[in-house]
């Protein structure tokens, strides 16, 4: 495909991209449409569930759950960045995309990712405080502190995403257009500019030191706190109990960090790109996916409000 483009200042400035996406079998694009529209719909009805029950169920109206409301709705966020525009390319068999959309995708992107960063730490804060200061716990998660570290984590996403997002505005792409991958991400958009792009790959590791890197820091030294009191706890069932309260955000910050790392921090190279493919739909689209599944399974409280859900939801339905 000839790449669309316009002629400004006697330079060929591109403006459409093409997506080469996962597969060009038309075989494989038809299980791969069926396969991501099956996972964005229980992404979607999976999180929306979870919203719903920790709303409708008042002994769930704790910073625990408030924090975990509000990772349900960036996760719903967060997959529908991405994959509506992927199954729209299935359908349509067209896999371009325009400039204005790749900025809007990689702005979005970033503010939602960034987002729940934030939010994952003030989870860990949360269970750090619970555990290890139970007796503070409701002097140090009042309801108007929770609120102002759900709306930073927002207010802070959106730095990221703009401080990213204008230093990629000054950049001239004049000659490749074709990104291998499906959807626009700065590690592949970045090597098609025509343009000196060390002050975007710089701004990138500033923030992945500043908001990524430290937060991963802080939710680490807080469930090294937590593990050690857990130990400390002298009857078996209470450690047990202890650690069940943190284990489903324990396995959701280890799916989200240590793929999204992988990728930011790998070398960029041509012959790692389907290894960037499958990182990137592993922490962009499955984990959205898996958290309502992981903490539904790993809480009781979650599951037994789940079950009443779909209870009353059936007593309308056959009444």
């Amino acid at each position: 495909m000839v790449p669309k483009s316009s002629e400004w200042e006697n330079k060929t400035i591109i403006t459409e991209f093409i997506l080469l996406g996962l597969s060009n079998d038309p075989k494989i694009l038809d299980f791969l449409l069926f396969f991501f529209m099956i996972i964005f719909l229980v992404t979607v009805l999976g999180n929306m569930v979870i919203i719903l029950v920790i709303k409708s169920e008042f002994h769930l109206q704790t910073p625990m759950f408030f924090f975990l409301s509000h990772l349900a709705f960036v996760d719903i966020c967060y997959s529908s960045v991405t994959v509506p525009k992927m199954l729209a390319n299935f359908i349509t068999k067209q896999k371009t995309i325009s400039w204005e959309g790749c900025i809007a995708q990689i702005f979005f992107f970033l503010q939602t990712c960034c987002t729940e960063v934030f939010i994952l730490s003030g989870m860990g804060y949360d269970r750090y405080v619970a555990i290890c200061d139970p007796l503070h716990y409701n002097r140090y998660l009042t309801k108007d502190k929770c609120n102002k570290m759900v709306g930073g984590a927002w207010i802070l996403g959106s730095l990221c995403a703009t401080g990213n997002v204008l230093p990629l505005l000054n950049l001239n792409f004049c000659s490749n257009n074709i990104i291998r991958h499906y959807n626009c991400e700065l590690p592949s958009l970045l090597p098609l500019s025509c343009s000196e792009t060390l002050t975007n790959y710089i701004v990138l590791l500033i923030f992945i030191l500043a908001f990524g890197i430290s937060s991963f820091l802080f939710t680490l030294v807080s469930y090294i706190n937590i593990i050690s009191s857990i130990l400390k706890i002298k009857s078996s069932a209470g450690r047990q109990k202890a650690f069940s309260t943190c284990s489903s955000h324990l396995i959701v910050v280890g799916l989200f960090y240590i793929t999204a790392f992988v990728l930011y921090m790998k070398p960029s190279s041509e012959s790692l790109m389907d290894l960037d493919k499958v990182i990137s739909i592993q922490y962009s689209i499955l984990t959205p996916m898996l958290n309502p599944i992981i903490y539904s399974l790993k809480n009781k409280q979650i599951l037994t409000g789940v079950e009443k859900l779909f209870g009353k939801c059936r007593a309308i339905l056959f009444s």
